[in-house]
């Protein structure tokens, strides 16, 4: 099949998702069109069967706000018109699926069905705002096909918008021969510069993944375990949580790397996951690292409980219990046989659920279905 992709290119769940199932298409033989404003993050360059389609957003005086969702949909009619694409997958509601809706639009009489993923804020967040409450759930009521990553947010998005059309649940992945446990680089890992016990947390540094928990986390676990903290990622609570390590006389014992298109080399050298988020409505960090055979110790929010099973493959304990959080880290660095017993099951449950290789077949019968289902129509 010809597939159009476009999401978010920046250093977030939906957008490395996105990448990544582009790059599984193409693995698996189909040919693969990105259309966004910048190149993903995590897209490998030469991939093959993989294209990129830069979207240039006029910035002519008139316009206080660039046009972006125009020339999305005018350069997703372009390339689904030069490159014969068979369907578009979209991935976050808003603005992609006006976009695409706009482009299909554009293509009449051919229909070029398109397909909308939910990866969780564009429901709970930007979509349930009054000011894109309306648009968010006619753009998913239009979409050809609709996938959220999660039982979670398939009833989120039910209750939020009474979407009455069947959203398939189809989860988030790992390329479980990519992501693996690597005990020999931990051991000789540099990443924690006086032979500490890693502790790690990976994201895109927003308000609602609580980043200075781990920081206080940290605190609480050094008391009893000679640890230090990796921080992965960018974005707005980054100064936030350099600051609160320099208040708490911290700043040796945490490493702050920025953004990293490689986390597949990061995790296995990490001993636990830090995810103390206020909301995850899958939790891909976790996921990764599970795979890697590093436990995570996380919220009990959202789609996690669907991921991690509390005291068998990770822990959940409530958001913004720092306390309970930096006890189960300490329960499972002072621990051996519990820690080998949880690492071994985190990356059981990864390999035999949510590998690559069981979750890309999924979306390839959907595709298969929505594309079938838009020729009946249109015949």
């Amino acid at each position: 099949m010809r597939i159009g992709i476009t999401c978010y290119p920046t250093y977030g769940g939906s957008g490395i998702v996105a990448t990544e199932l582009g790059q599984e298409l193409a693995a698996r033989g189909h040919e693969v069109h990105f259309i966004c404003y910048a190149s993903p993050i995590r897209l490998e360059p030469d991939s093959r069967r993989v294209h990129y389609h830069e979207v240039e957003v006029s910035t002519y005086p008139l316009f206080q706000y660039p046009p972006y969702s125009l020339a999305l949909a005018s350069r997703m009619a372009e390339v689904a018109e030069h490159y014969k694409l068979d369907l578009l997958h979209v991935h976050y509601a808003i603005p992609h699926s006006i976009s695409a809706l706009l482009a299909q639009q554009m293509l009449e009489p051919r229909r070029l069905p398109f397909i909308t993923t939910l990866h969780g804020t564009d429901i709970t967040l930007v979509g349930a705002d009054r000011s894109y409450f309306r648009i968010t759930k006619f753009a998913i009521e239009q979409s050809d096909g609709i996938t959220s990553i999660s039982e979670y947010l398939r009833q989120r998005t039910v209750e939020v918008f009474g979407i009455r059309r069947p959203i398939r649940v189809i989860t988030n992945f790992v390329n479980c021969e990519l992501y693996q446990p690597d005990p020999a680089r931990r051991a000789q890992s540099d990443l924690a510069p006086r032979g500490e016990k890693v502790l790690m947390h990976i994201s895109n540094f927003r308000p609602v993944k609580r980043v200075t928990d781990c920081i206080r986390i940290l605190q609480l676990v050094r008391r009893h375990v000679a640890a230090h903290l990796v921080m992965v990622g960018d974005g707005p609570e980054y100064a936030a949580a350099q600051n609160l390590a320099c208040e708490l006389a911290l700043e040796r014992h945490v490493t702050f790397l920025g953004k990293q298109s490689r986390v597949h080399q990061l995790l296995p050298l990490a001993h636990v996951l830090l995810l103390p988020s206020e909301m995850e409505s899958f939790g891909l960090a976790a996921l990764e690292a599970m795979a890697c055979g590093v436990p995570p110790v996380a919220t009990r929010v959202g789609g996690l409980p669907e991921l991690v099973t509390h005291g068998v493959d990770g822990f959940l304990e409530p958001v913004g219990d720092v306390e309970a959080q930096a006890a189960r880290v300490v329960q499972l660095l002072t621990d051996s046989a519990l820690y080998e017993r949880i690492s071994a099951a985190a990356r059981r449950k990864a390999v035999t659920r949510f590998c690559s290789s069981t979750v890309i077949p999924a979306y390839e019968q959907y595709y298969r279905e929505v594309c079938e289902q838009t020729a009946a129509i249109r015949a």
